[in-house]
């Protein structure tokens, strides 16, 4: 396509043309000149196109207006005036990503699709939605998805509800988002980061109708816009379309929307704040302490990447020198580091958890002695080079998982294109990595650290310290606060808010008319490929080993999964097992002290990791197929030393390092309690699997019982840690053994041999020894457990094994799993319960799980779960709607995959037993599903939720008052 530039198409003036290797892209940069809108195109062969409008909107206060403005746009406009554009969206398109996302700064609304019909209509929809939004008409809009008072009976308490507030409540429930609030907020005292952009629960009940209205009036114009398109388009007829149908209705405007800079401070500053604890649990050793600077402008790219680079070499690296002063001042349990490069004035802290207040004044001097000596010294040069070569070979991967890559091109960018800047400096990188390697000869890194470390006055130590009475002082004085808003009320005042409940759920519990459904642009079943993708694996042997070959372009970089057979385990090593897993990599070795094996291994990988996981087999719901799992990747030709520094690892890591050890337990142990708050829906999940399912119960063994493994590991480390030695030594050779091995690796047919080669290493090394296979005896049973903790919101999750209860698998459940995730829970748990979301899974193994999540209810939504058969007996619509849900759940199946995510997908199949036969008959299936179908798993969804099997996790006040669903009821933090 030839373009000229200053010319005019369509209305837009081409500024620049710019051809950009790093990302095999040609990129367009426009200026709308009726409207101002800026448009970014880049120009490339990817088919997984991606759309996205951002606009500039600085929050003035902590209401969290931005957030709720970014989920109200989607609730109704003027061409689709339904009550969730979105959600129709959803059911019914091929997309490939669909979201929208509140930044401290922006909201970004972002689509992709590999589809043009379904990439034009999404556009469509979102473009309908920023512009012209149903939220200035209908203030139950903001009820709904921000707050409101609620209350059905005069006699009733008020309470609130919304699904932001309640977001917002799971959100800073945890200590470290809690935790970035505060530094945000000590750095920025005077600008709009000072805010929470989210919402804090305290302040989001200050939010009026007028307040949010004239947010959006004052941001969401096309003058405020920064439109990206990305991959292969007629970008001519995406300009036009632009123009014809929103644009051109828009004049340029004066938007005050910059963002200012924070007048940075003469001295340091110090604050403590409090996060909340369970009333049952320790505060020792809960104290969180940090170190916070702005670090320059988001702008200077190249001083980005130098601080990327000196966060990993500094604090993310087994050989960080700054993390290891930390620990070994025996501050805290572990070292944790942030670099937020995405605000115009960027943020770099250093945290220590595990900690205590009186600990703050050695922690700020032990930062400041160790950065001293490294900018005297000298930071050690092979761990910068290795620091930069991982991040280099990270770049020329562009591996973003099941995340477009236009996304996360359109993130990055937005870091210089939304503070005036060049859209594309971020695009490039060859320049500026030359640089960082330049560097290394220099003192460039070391000054740095000088200038933005250590000579620079604009920094805070914010304390965060638990509180174990915290939650329930708020809880109380909600309640309060609440009470003496209802008792100032009038008769007439009170009357009006329960009839602004009522129609509020009258709106909520009405279905969108057939007609205003229809404004939806929908595809047809045409649209759609029958065929699925094909599985590229090809079996070979190879020295007696099994080896699963994905002949897939690469671009030269090597992925080599190892499943090593785990059924030889036996039942009491599998938590040493998981422990072995955690630390492996992160222990010295007998040619590598463990400092210059991670230099070592970042020099010539782009990474290793380890993990175990049980598998089942195809429709087998009682198989078990545990594997211990080694993933790692290179480029090709550093192949063997790939393998050379694998087998150094598994065969030849030593556990003597008593202090080592004593090191990686906490930091184990650490790392943990921070998930498990974060990652709640996955760990009930998997507890609650784990009543029905013995491969659930072994990858339990990985979650809350090895959390526990830890603690006690913590509290008896004498013992545990003599215990460990002899345990490693009896499962290395079990674990690490020829036998049975199995092999997957994705690279291109002509370096094939140059992993055989390379592999050979690997194999010579491995055991030979037979083990028995083990019978594992765990305890499947309805435990019904309710996890109390101090978080405000609950994460509800009831399930079974259909298969057990005589039921088959069909794609018909991939289709119910839409239908009830996008209709019936997205209405009765999120809309009108107020929960951020539920989810849905049936799986080939039997396994079926309803779950909530930030959810306010426990009781109530058990009630939905159990209520789900009259639903699905009851299911009746169009089979315009039913289309919809068949195109909504195809698009699951057709995400687009990396060449890394292609040959681990059909391993995995091979290890499940799962054929393309059967991919093809749960398409064939999923395409052919009608309302009878549908219906007709009602059955099979009553016999599931007739089991009772219930996990929760969630505030210690909630499960307490619903004691009686459950079986136990435990503390996660004791």
């Amino acid at each position: 396509m030839t373009l000229e530039i200053n010319k005019s198409y369509h209305g837009f003036r081409l500024l620049t043309v710019k051809k950009i290797k790093e990302v095999a892209s040609t990129t367009y940069q426009f200026e709308h000149e009726k409207s101002g809108a800026r448009l970014l195109f880049l120009e490339n062969k990817d088919d997984n196109k991606v759309f996205s409008i951002t606009f500039r909107t600085p929050p003035t206060d902590d209401t969290g207006v931005a957030h709720i403005v970014e989920h109200s746009t989607l609730c109704g406009s003027r061409k689709f005036p339904m009550k969730e554009p979105f959600v129709e969206l959803v059911k019914g398109s091929l997309n490939t990503y669909l979201n929208a996302m509140t930044f401290p700064d922006k909201t970004m609304y972002p689509v992709a699709s590999r589809n043009d019909k379904d990439f034009q209509n999404l556009m469509d929809v979102y473009l309908d939605a920023v512009f012209f939004p149903a939220m200035y008409t209908q203030p139950e809009i903001l009820m709904q998805e921000g707050w409101h008072y609620e209350i059905e009976k005069p006699e009733d308490e008020l309470t609130y509800s919304g699904v932001v507030y309640n977001e917002m409540k799971g959100a800073l429930s945890s200590a470290e988002s809690l935790l970035d609030k505060e530094i945000l907020t000590s750095l920025f005292p005077n600008t709009t980061y000072g805010f929470e952009s989210g919402g804090d629960p305290e302040a989001i009940p200050d939010l009026t109708q007028e307040m949010f209205i004239d947010f959006h009036n004052k941001y969401y114009h096309p003058t405020n816009s920064y439109i990206y398109l990305y991959g292969d388009m007629d970008i001519l007829a995406k300009l036009a379309f632009l123009d014809q149908n929103y644009l051109n209705s828009f004049d340029r405007i004066a938007i005050p929307s910059k963002i200012e800079e924070q007048t940075l401070f003469t001295k340091p500053q110090k604050i403590t704040k409090e996060y909340p604890i369970a009333s049952t649990e320790q505060t020792q050793d809960k104290t969180f302490l940090s170190l916070n600077a702005i670090v320059g402008k988001a702008t200077d790219a190249e001083e980005m990447l130098a601080l990327e680079i000196l966060e990993h070499a500094l604090l993310k690296t087994q050989a960080a020198p700054l993390k290891k002063a930390l620990i070994d001042a025996k501050l805290g349990k572990d070292v944790l580091s942030s670099f937020e490069d995405s605000l115009l004035q960027p943020v770099f802290s250093i945290i220590v958890s595990g900690s205590d207040e009186k600990k703050a004044d050695e922690f700020q001097k032990i930062i400041q002695t160790s950065l001293q000596k490294l900018v005297k010294d000298g930071i050690d040069r092979e761990l910068l080079e290795a620091s930069i070569n991982l991040l280099e070979f990270k770049l020329r991967e562009a591996d973003f998982g099941q995340f477009p890559t236009g996304l996360i091109y359109d993130i990055k960018l937005m870091n210089s294109w939304l503070y005036d800047g060049d859209p594309t400096m971020f695009l490039y990188y060859e320049a500026a990595l030359q640089k960082m390697k330049d560097g290394l000869k220099s003192h460039y890194f070391e000054n740095i650290i000088q200038t933005r470390l250590l000579d620079n006055p604009h920094k805070t130590i914010v304390v965060l310290k638990p509180n174990q009475r915290m939650a329930e002082e708020k809880e109380v004085e909600l309640t309060k606060i609440l009470a003496q808003a209802k008792e100032k009320m009038s008769d007439a005042e009170l009357a009006a808010i329960i009839s602004l409940t009522a129609k509020l759920k009258e709106r909520q519990e009405t279905p969108d008319t057939p007609e205003a459904l229809a404004t939806i642009p929908l595809l047809e079943l045409k649209d759609i490929k029958k065929e699925t993708e094909a599985l590229i694996q090809e079996k070979r042997v190879e020295d007696g080993t099994d080896i699963l070959f994905h002949a897939v372009t690469t671009n030269q970089i090597a992925y080599l999964n190892l499943y090593f057979d785990a059924s030889a385990i036996p039942e009491a090593l599998l938590p040493y097992a998981f422990l072995l897993s955690e630390l492996l990599g992160k222990v010295s070795t007998q040619k590598h002290d463990y400092s210059s094996l991670a230099n070592t291994l970042n020099l010539h990988t782009g990474g290793i990791s380890y993990d175990i996981s049980a598998y089942t087999k195809n429709a087998k719901p009682d198989s078990l197929v545990p594997k211990f799992k080694v993933q790692a990747k290179s480029l090709v030709t550093k192949l063997p030393k790939l393998c050379e520094l694998l087998t150094e690892v598994i065969m030849s890591s030593t556990f003597d390092d008593e202090k080592r050890i004593r090191e990686l337990i906490d930091q184990c142990k650490a790392t943990m309690e921070m998930y498990m708050i974060k990652a709640a829906q996955q760990l009930v999940a998997g507890r609650l699997a784990s009543y029905f399912s013995p491969a659930a119960a072994y990858n339990e063994k990985g979650m809350l019982s090895f959390y526990d493994f830890i603690v006690d590991f913590d509290k008896n480390f004498a013992d545990r840690y003599s215990q460990m030695k002899e345990k490693f030594a009896e499962l290395q050779p079990i674990i690490f053994n020829k036998q049975n091995l199995l092999v997957s690796v994705t690279l291109e047919e002509e370096n094939y041999p140059a992993f055989t080669q390379a592999f050979k290493q690997v194999q010579s090394a491995l055991s030979i020894a037979n083990y028995p296979q083990q019978t594992y005896a765990f305890a499947i049973d309805k435990k019904n457990e309710g996890f109390m903790t101090s978080s405000k919101v609950q994460y509800v999750s009831k399930g079974a094994n259909f298969i057990k209860l005589g039921y088959e698998f069909t794609g018909s459940m991939r289709v119910m799993e839409t239908i009830l995730r996008y209709d019936y829970f997205w209405n009765r748990i999120r809309v009108q319960g107020g929960a951020y979301g539920a989810f849905t899974q049936f799986r080939r193994n039997g396994n079926m799980m309803f779950g909530s999540y930030r959810d306010p209810n426990l009781a109530e939504t058990i009630t939905v779960f159990d209520e789900t058969v009259a639903y699905l007996q009851a299911f009746a619509i169009s089979e315009r709607e039913m289309l919809k849900y068949i195109i909504g759940t195809m698009s699951t199946l057709d995400t687009p995959l990396t060449p890394k995510m292609k040959g681990e997908l059909a391993a995995e199949c091979y290890i499940h037993g799962v054929t393309e036969l059967d991919l093809q008959r749960e398409r064939d299936e999923i395409l052919a599903t009608d309302q009878k179908a549908i219906a007709a798993l009602g059955t099979l969804v009553k016999a599931c939720m007739q089991q009772n099997n219930l996990c929760v996790l969630g505030s210690e006040t909630k499960i307490k008052e619903n004691e009686t669903v459950f079986g136990q009821l435990k503390t996660i933090f004791d």
